[in-house]
């Protein structure tokens, strides 16, 4: 396993742990998460919101890695999101009240590292997926509280 690997496993680790003040810390001061199927960027502090908002949401929430790509400071990850909808899910359109309804999302990560630390990282979450699987796709205006 290459140092790079090894730090994305270890956020992976520290987000399972729903630690949002040590994911934040993993990224470099510049550094930034991109929720790119909720169009939000985070930076600073905020990152380790991403964090918050799935654990609230999916409090059993899990992330099974399937795939790692390593090629120089370049990592990739295939990996499913897994939990069971039992808060509100925050989004930027509004929020999905707690469905009950079990989640395991196809979701594609690429992290830049740099000097140890996370510079972006770039989540491409299968939105449509997960908004089927909470049972909301059909009529997700209704769905989101305003």
């Amino acid at each position: 396993m290459t140092e790079n690997e090894r730090i994305i496993r270890n956020l992976y680790a520290v987000a399972e742990l729903q630690d949002s003040k040590g994911f934040a810390e993993l990224f470099t001061p510049d550094g930034y998460f991109w929720d790119v199927s909720a169009g939000q960027k985070y930076y600073g502090a905020d990152i380790g919101n991403v964090v918050d908002i799935y654990a609230k949401a999916f409090p059993d929430m899990h992330r099974a890695l399937d795939l790692i790509y390593v090629a120089g400071d370049v990592v990739v990850v295939e990996l499913s999101l897994n939990g069971t909808h039992k808060g509100p899910l925050a989004l930027t359109a509004g929020t999905i009240p707690a469905t009950g309804k079990e989640m395991q999302t196809p979701c594609c990560d690429v992290f830049h590292l740099e000097n140890g630390k996370v510079k972006s990282f770039h989540c491409y979450t299968a939105a449509t997926i997960l908004m089927a699987q909470l049972g909301v796709l059909g009529n997700l205006q209704a769905a989101i509280a305003g």
